[in-house]
């Protein structure tokens, strides 16, 4: 703990010191909080497209009682995390939840949000750390930079501040947020040698980036993945930060037409120097998931670069780093839904079975086994498999094999609410609201008691995990350790049970892992 943070929340008092300064924060139905917490300076003028420089110290008492702002982006129509505050470029803030009382050493949870790196926030009330935190844990969520602000390239980024890293400054933002916890945490009664980061899609692929760091080592003690993949390519990144590759833009070639398309030339010190002068929104320039969803359905010429292998912050893709045992040996959740999200869009069940190339016949069998699906099913199981399903897999694989404990889940309960819109399994980010027990905030009247069962078990298994590294206690459907051989997961099913058992898509994720490793094979 620093020398400074001394002053422990609790219930009578909350105010808290931390290393910059003294926080009043707020107190509600058993639980303390403390929002809009700066935890690095703000990041605009020449500090835009800059590693995250040290928070200011203020003086007196700084009020912790509202959000702070959301990172510059597009929303994205229909999104579940409704973002509650204003889009401001100084937005690197987090958010602390803790149990009203004295405890001390209490285990800590880092949300990590969603959104493919270009939309989300930590002000989402079904982001909310109230509730997970009356479960007996300090839970801290963060913001950090989004699209073009939080991942760029350009030749004169590259040559200045050499020492400092480049490209990945989303990723270099999260990093700092779980330094800042270290550093302050114990201030509000948790215990910095107990940190779990969890995070689900874009968050669940930056846990696989805090994992495979060397940047991020000794920051946490534990990690969950809901979502969030785990081989090369979509949760890669495979990018470059300077480095062309046939069929993918380097970030730098990517940031110099984004500059030439805002009437920039160049790219030296002149050309950067206009293009930090922009106005935020300019460099968002209508930016989020719907816009990247189409650029990727159309193979539009990419005008993000997204996460890149940079040499600092990342060295690697996942499953580079999880096959050479370079990662970080730490207990593992990780799990997909049973109707996540796809990547692949086709026009007929041929070209949704395509991917499996010479075993594509072997695919229709497991897939359309009548020959009467419809494509664009095929299509959605498809993809999702391959993109989430059977990565989330092979990363349990991986690790169980090296004696990490991994315990795997699929999670296929759907709200009682939606399931008369025909919605066939449960989807990309449904999990959230249980696992965080905010299903008020994403269903409202319409919850029921079996959605209110489903979210105390949830976040009953997240919770234990976080303080013990194991998901089990009694009372609980006993959650079996993953090993290849038994091929067990945790299943949150349809009716609201949940079930230890093997995985009923061994086959299906068996062929999808052959038809990687063949994809593997080839591209070297």
């Amino acid at each position: 703990m620093n020398a400074h943070a001394g002053a422990v929340a609790s219930t009578f008092n909350t105010k808290v010191q931390i290393e910059d300064g003294w926080l009043q924060g707020a107190s509600s139905a058993g639980v303390l909080s403390f929002k809009g917490v700066p935890y690095a300076a703000a990041p605009v003028g020449n500090l835009r497209w800059r590693a995250p420089q040290a928070a200011l110290h203020w003086s007196g008492v700084r009020q912790a009682m509202v959000f702070g702002a959301d990172c510059p982006q597009t929303p994205t129509p229909g999104d579940d995390a409704v973002l509650q505050t204003r889009f401001d470029e100084n937005c690197l803030f987090l958010n602390v939840w803790r149990p009203a009382g004295d405890t001390r050493h209490l285990p800590v949870m880092v949300w990590i949000h969603g959104g493919a790196f270009v939309n989300g926030g930590s002000s989402a009330p079904i982001y909310a750390g109230s509730l997970l935190a009356k479960r007996g844990v300090v839970v801290v969520s963060i913001n950090y930079r989004l699209g073009r602000l939080g991942f760029f390239g350009f030749p004169a980024l590259t040559k200045e501040h050499p020492e400092e890293p480049k490209g990945n400054y989303g990723y270099l933002d999260q990093i700092a947020a779980l330094k800042w916890v270290q550093r302050n945490i114990a201030a509000f009664g948790g215990d910095p040698r107990n940190v779990t980061v969890f995070g689900e899609s874009a968050g669940g692929m930056s846990v696989h980036m805090l994992l495979t760091s060397p940047m991020a080592r000794g920051l946490f003690a534990k990690a969950i993945i809901e979502s969030g993949a785990g081989r090369g390519g979509p949760d890669g990144p495979e990018r470059f930060l300077g480095e062309d590759k046939p069929g993918l833009p380097s970030a730098e070639t990517i940031g110099v037409n984004f500059a030439r398309a805002q009437g920039i030339a160049g790219n030296d010190a002149a050309a950067l120097a206009k293009l930090r002068a922009l106005p935020a929104d300019k460099i968002v320039s209508g930016l989020n998931m719907a816009v990247l969803g189409f650029m990727l359905a159309t193979r539009q010429t990419p005008t993000f670069a997204g996460p890149m292998i940079d040499g600092r912050v990342v060295v690697e893709t996942p499953d580079q780093a999880y096959l050479a045992h370079r990662q970080a040996r730490v207990p593992l959740i990780i799990g997909a839904n049973s109707a996540d999200l796809s990547l692949d869009f086709a026009s007929s069940t041929e070209q949704a079975l395509a991917p499996f190339g010479a075993r594509a016949d072997d695919a229709k069998a497991l897939y359309d086994p009548t020959g009467n699906a419809d494509y664009r099913l095929v299509a959605a199981e498809v993809g999702a498999d391959r993109y989430m399903v059977e990565p989330a897999r092979f990363t349990a694989r991986t690790l169980s094999a090296q004696g990490i404990p991994v315990y795997e889940y699929r999670f296929s309960y759907v709200a009682q609410s939606m399931r008369s819109q025909g919605i066939a399994g449960a989807p990309h980010a449904s999990e959230i609201p249980y696992v965080l027990q905010t299903i008020d905030a994403r269903y409202g009247p319409s919850v029921t008691k079996t959605d209110r069962a489903v979210a105390d078990l949830a976040s009953g298994y997240w919770v234990n995990f976080a303080r013990t590294g194991n998901p089990n206690r009694n009372g609980l459907a006993h959650w079996p350790r993953y090993e290849s051989k038994s091929d067990e997961l945790l299943d949150f099913h349809a009716d609201g049970t949940a079930e230890g058992e093997a995985d009923p898509w061994k086959a299906r994720l068996d062929l999808t892992a052959a038809a990687a490793n063949d994809g593997s094979k080839a591209a070297h």
